[in-house]
């Protein structure tokens, strides 16, 4: 009792702060508009992003009902709340506990037309290295991988391994996504690897990208 008290107070009072912090940039799209345009007619996609660029990512696509995995762990309780309260409908899960059952969910509302969310790097790193889960989603369900950034002209970087963007107030935030990557559905070990390499090089170019177009 005490520690969902903890969580509900928690997630809540974070939930009204980042939002009303969020609330007051200023965001632009780079690349966006042929794959909203995609899932607008019905096809859906995986998003995949990096654990540090979630917050303004997050905030910017809310209210779409995408489907997120996000870990067990401490820090996962806490943005799987305010993630709900956004708007998206997470899974639980991670490479590291409970993966598998929930890669079964998110096939499963796959199946049914909903976007997913990967962040491959989570949830403890290292740095912006992708993990395969999100080939294995793409692989099983046959939908392209979009490789997505955001950044902030001015902002603070947090945590112990994932530099975790908080845009500051009313700066300048520039989201993209990148061209979408297919998994061929006969693909064997050697083009998993393959293709696990292009994505992350296209989500840290894109990355590199946004950080310093927003800057320029």
């Amino acid at each position: 009792m005490k520690r969902e008290l903890k969580l509900r107070i928690g997630a809540g009072a974070a939930r009204i702060c980042l939002s009303a912090l969020m609330r007051t940039c200023r965001f632009g799209e780079r690349g966006t508009a042929p794959i909203l345009d995609m899932v607008a007619r019905g096809q859906p996609v995986i998003f995949s992003l990096w654990h540090g660029r979630l917050l303004p990512l997050t905030w910017h696509f809310r209210g779409r009902g995408y489907v997120p995995m996000i870990s067990h762990s401490a820090d996962g309780e806490y943005i799987a709340r305010i993630a709900m309260d956004w708007g998206y409908a997470p899974v639980r899960g991670s490479s590291s506990r409970g993966g598998r059952q929930a890669l079964r969910e998110m096939l499963e509302v796959a199946r049914a037309g909903r976007c997913l969310v990967f962040t491959p790097d989570g949830p403890r790193g290292p740095f912006q290295q992708l993990k395969p889960g999100v080939l294995h989603a793409a692989l099983a369900t046959g939908l392209p991988i979009v490789p997505t950034s955001a950044a902030a002209r001015r902002g603070s970087y947090y945590g112990r391994w994932d530099r975790f963007l908080v845009p500051h107030a009313f700066t300048r935030v520039l989201v993209a996504f990148g061209d979408p990557i297919f998994v061929a559905p006969d693909a064997d070990q050697a083009e998993l690897e393959r293709k696990q390499a292009e994505v992350a090089a296209a989500m840290n170019a894109l990355t590199g990208e946004v950080d310093a177009l927003v800057r320029g």
